[in-house]
């Protein structure tokens, strides 16, 4: 009797579950499809294009860093080696008139990646700390120094180039614009980032977790630290590869500079600024990023500058990323005492937003003050256009900078205790609303 009774109990549980489980792909695949309707124009879909491409990049670095605490130094060598041989192949493709359709493309990519990282993880896997970085830091440089010295394969500092609409047809489609190489990027999207989430589900993804945090125990327990660390590595290496191939495909061109310690640095910055401890925290970090390179950088020579104190930022006050600082806010809502949290946010972040702008505008009077030719006295800041040889710019900037920033620090401390209180259950919501 009272199995029957919790059988629909634990029906609707499990309808709930499988709902929360799907509703982030099924709202993913949606955006996916519509973003180009809302912004419709080239350059848009070329950001968005390089933005997806990332995000897979990301999310098989994660693999390695986030789940299985292997610090590289150098991966991006496994995306840029699947991007080579997609080129090549694409190449033949052209030459030879192989019947290939361009979709499957990232597959060979795939491929070699995860063989490029079987070979390099025989002997670089056996560790996961200073050995295992200061391998992968070698072998990215030796790579690196590869790609100028064997022309045959990476084409020497030029690179290699090839068409991408010389390939089989698919469907009729002969990806001639940006919208179909799009629509292709954003398959193989959601297919590998469906695959990555379901390795972190299988017991090699699980292991990797307890390797990360223990390895000693996970060797005691029967498991081996070494074959794990070493499949996931290969795993992270076959989804470098896709994103080397679709990069390939999209771009039509690879040199020296997609498998050198610059992109791999920038790989790791992402990775970072996103959230390792989160599987969706690279996919932040790989939005947020790619906005700052592409749409920062159309309106300042400096969105380095203020990339890397985001980064430093998040480091040092947020170490769980984008993610985590997304995360944090779940107890409140779970507690439901997010509305305690609107005016304090507000009273607090509006001023130090201000305050930040302020900064980054003294920042820019500077940079065109040492910098712009001479006699260029006035600059463009904030759609406002002054004479930067004045005084009276400098001095509002300044005020604005100080005030916003003194007011921020008075409302921090009420900011914290407000915090404190959201994140404390009440009486409430400990008993379940009985009264």
């Amino acid at each position: 009797m009272s199995s029957s009774s919790n059988a629909p109990v634990l029906s609707s549980r499990t309808a709930g579950l499988s709902l929360y489980m799907v509703a982030p792909w099924l709202v993913g695949a949606i955006l996916l499809l519509i973003l180009p309707a809302i912004f419709n124009n080239n350059s848009s879909i070329t950001i968005m294009n390089q933005m997806w491409i990332t995000v897979i990049f990301a999310l098989a670095y994660n693999m390695l860093l986030g789940q299985g605490g292997m610090l590289s130094f150098g991966h991006a060598v496994y995306m840029g080696m699947g991007g080579f041989f997609c080129m090549h192949i694409m190449n033949y493709v052209e030459d030879f008139g192989l019947a290939l359709p361009l979709p499957v493309l990232p597959l060979f990519g795939g491929l070699f990646g995860m063989g490029f990282a079987m070979l390099i993880g025989a002997f670089s896997t056996s560790g996961a700390g200073t050995r295992f970085a200061m391998i992968s830091l070698g072998v990215g440089e030796l790579i690196a120094a590869c790609s100028v010295i064997i022309v045959a394969f990476f084409g020497g500092e030029e690179g290699i180039s090839g068409d991408r609409t010389y390939g089989l047809p698919f469907f009729g489609i002969e990806f001639l614009k940006q919208i179909e190489v799009y629509y292709l990027i954003s398959f193989w999207l959601m297919l590998s980032a469906f695959m990555m989430y379901l390795f972190s589900m299988t017991p090699v993804g699980r292991m990797a977790n307890a390797v990360r945090d223990n390895p000693e125990r996970a060797q005691f327990l029967g498991y081996s630290s070494r074959w794990v660390r070493f499949y996931s590595f290969m795993a992270s290496g076959f989804f470098c590869g896709i994103a080397g191939g679709l990069f390939a495909i999209n771009y039509e061109i690879l040199t020296e500079e997609n498998l050198n310690a610059s992109s791999s640095g920038v790989i790791l910055l992402i990775t970072f600024l996103g959230g390792v401890g989160f599987f969706f925290g690279p996919i932040i970090g790989a939005i947020a990023f790619t906005l700052l390179q592409t749409v920062l950088s159309l309106e300042t020579e400096l969105w380095a500058f203020y990339a890397g104190a985001l980064f430093l930022a998040t480091v040092m006050y947020f170490p769980g990323g984008l993610a985590g600082l997304l995360m944090m806010h779940v107890p409140v809502f779970r507690f439901g005492n997010q509305k305690k949290l609107i005016k304090p946010y507000l009273k607090t972040l509006i001023p130090g937003l201000i305050g930040i702008l302020g900064l980054s505008a003294l920042i820019e009077m500077i940079f065109h003050y040492r910098h712009a030719a001479l006699g260029d006295h006035e600059m463009t800041l904030f759609w406002t256009t002054f004479d930067n040889h004045t005084a009276l710019p400098w001095i509002i900037a300044a005020a604005v900078t100080v005030t916003a920033l003194f007011i921020t620090k008075r409302n921090a401390p009420e900011l914290v205790e407000t915090w404190h209180e959201a994140n404390t259950p009440s009486a409430n919501t400990v008993t379940g609303g009985v009264s």
